[in-house]
């Protein structure tokens, strides 16, 4: 493992101790066949204290500078590998402390990591899109260390990040890694390439290796469907006549990949006229998916009464939609301010079996927030509850920021208080939202401070910009002790991170800005090393600070439910 060590070392000093060959004791067993996503919690044999209490250190030594293998020494004795594995669950959105995590129990005499951990930490790496620390951790592993599972993920990993000719590479290192790729792992490459915009490199790729394989109907659906996330009709089209001349016959799924494109252009006659060829010259019955793409093209042109008649000519067929096709016409019905209807939809859900997800009752709940009707959004959480569906982030940040600008401090202050009995824990931009809104308003700015405290306390870093407007807050009302309070509170949190930010509560806004213009005015004046140091931490730093902002303005921002494509669907997003 030394390379991926050496890649980690230069990157997030100190530099760590480097042991011989950790990794050919690395896995207690070698399992050949795929792996299913590892789900979240500890495992039955994980002592659950001791996996809070490993999770806390890899929060709190979170930096590139921070000496994470001091503060993991202590429990070495005590760490077991179900324990390990569950730390690397729980922190996959660390993903660099994770892998200090486990390059450090890697090294401990005796130690064997589970196969599931590397499949873990794989998918925070990637997910982070640190590659090269991937690959070079998995260059040094042993070919038996892998599994058949790592592959598709990677394929995924590598599309989402647009980075096709490394997912292609992936594909073709399976061989030197002792796994011959099979029809099953080309269909996970060309599914990976094509629902993430890179339907062309996928078709490129099957027409480069597609002799090596059986092609199937399966295999011409899944570029089709490629074709029709690009809104490129005219290609899947192409590729429907080209199935049909090589002698493969279609299938209901080829041709709901074909209306999928035409109706995502709007070309809804044509789509009507294959709807008929399927029925009338191949004897195929539709399925749910076949209207699923009618339906979503009459939410897309904002016509309501069109997506309802789709909607009763599936009832006449017995069909019913998945929830993804009910929540785009709840949202529709939503932004059209039909919100009865909506409800009405709500219940046809339930009622037909289905079971609403987090973006059905987000929709809605945007809706109610926009209007300020606070009863009717707590209804709407009671429901929620009733119905087993567990409120996210998006969820209590919508309904609390409601709450405070409309001055029901108290019902927010209820709504904080359950929100652990429903198994949600809040985050820094949680916290942003209770402490921006509450020190805007008048008398709360000692409430605010307490969520702050709060936050501390939890060993969650804030937003730098939530420390500069309590900080601004505190000294324009004169409460100088307060501040010298949260900031002694910042220095002795167990939080390296929080420790570093402590600096941003002692500075005024003009000092920031001072500081800021004689760094860009006078770059000379930097020591050489220093500034190449800085500029190190910075590039290291960039994809979190991105993203806090990003996250931050969500958070603070608009309410408006905003669309998100994922890569095997499309669904309605909901923000706060």
């Amino acid at each position: 493992m030394q390379s991926a060590a050496r890649s980690l070392a230069a990157l997030f000093p100190p530099r760590m101790p480097r042991r011989s060959s950790p990794f050919h004791r690395l896995f207690a067993s070698s399992p050949q066949d795929p792996c299913p996503d590892p789900g979240p919690g500890p495992g039955p044999d994980a002592d659950p204290k001791l996996v809070s209490t490993l999770s806390r250190v890899l929060s709190d030594f979170r930096g590139p500078r921070h000496d994470l293998p001091a503060a993991l020494r202590g429990f070495a004795p005590r760490l077991t590998p179900e324990a390990a594995a569950a730390v690397l669950r729980r922190c996959r959105h660390l993903p660099v402390p994770s892998l200090r995590f486990f390059l450090f129990a890697a090294g401990l005499p005796g130690f064997s990591h589970l196969p599931d951990s590397l499949l873990i930490l794989a998918n925070s790496l990637a997910g982070a899109r640190l590659f090269p620390l991937l690959r070079s951790l998995l260059s040094d592993l042993p070919p038996t260390a892998l599994s058949r599972g790592l592959f598709p993920r990677l394929f995924r990993a590598y599309s989402r990040a647009l980075l096709p000719e490394d997912a292609i590479r992936a594909f073709s290192s399976m061989a030197g890694f002792g796994f011959h790729p099979t029809l099953s792992d080309f269909h996970s490459l060309l599914f990976a390439l094509s629902h993430n915009g890179l339907v062309e490199h996928a078709e490129t790729f099957f027409r480069e290796s597609g002799t090596h394989f059986d092609v199937s109907a399966k295999t011409y659906t899944i570029l089709i469907s490629g074709w029709a996330v690009v809104e490129k009709p005219e290609n899947a089209q192409m590729l429907f006549d080209e199935m049909v001349e090589r002698g493969v016959e279609p299938d209901v799924p080829a041709y709901n990949a074909l209306i999928d494109a035409l109706c995502r252009r709007g070309d809804v006659a044509r789509a009507q006229e294959h709807l008929k060829d399927m029925q009338q010259s191949r004897g195929l019955v539709p399925d749910a998916a076949t209207y699923g793409p009618f339906l979503r093209a009459s939410c897309a042109s904002k016509d309501a009464r069109g997506a309802l008649r789709v909607l009763d000519r599936m009832h006449m067929h017995d069909l019913t939609p998945n929830v993804f096709t009910y929540n785009a016409i709840i949202r529709l019905l939503c932004e059209l301010g039909e919100i009865d209807e909506a409800y009405n939809i709500l219940g046809e859900v339930i009622m037909r079996g289905e079971k609403p997800d987090v973006w059905s009752y987000n929709t809605l709940l945007n809706a109610h927030c926009k209007l300020n009707e606070v009863n009717k959004a707590l209804r709407l959480i009671a429901r929620m509850d009733k119905g087993l569906c567990v409120p996210d982030r998006h969820t209590y940040n919508m309904l609390l920021k409601m709450l405070i600008g409309i001055g029901r401090i108290d019902k927010a202050v209820e709504v904080w208080d359950g929100m652990e009995k429903r198994g949600f824990h809040p985050g820094a931009a949680t916290y942003a939202v209770m402490i921006h809104g509450l020190s805007c308003k008048k008398g709360r700015l000692e409430e605010a401070c307490s969520y702050f405290v709060m936050m501390v306390d939890e060993g969650i870093p804030p937003y730098q910009a939530t420390c500069q407007v309590l900080r601004d807050r505190l000294t324009r009302h004169g409460l100088r002790d307060q501040l010298e309070v949260l900031t002694d509170r910042m220095r002795r949190s167990t939080s390296c991170t929080i420790q570093e930010m402590a600096s941003v509560m002692c500075s005024s806004k003009r000092e920031d800005e001072t500081r800021t213009d004689g760094m860009e005015s006078d770059p000379s004046s930097q020591n050489p090393t220093d500034m190449t140091a800085f500029v190190n931490e910075m590039g290291t730093k960039i994809d979190e600070l991105e993203q806090s902002v990003n996250d931050l303005k969500a958070e603070m921002g608009t309410t408006e439910v905003v669309p998100v494509k994922k890569p095997d669907e499309a669904k309605p997003a909901d923000s706060a």
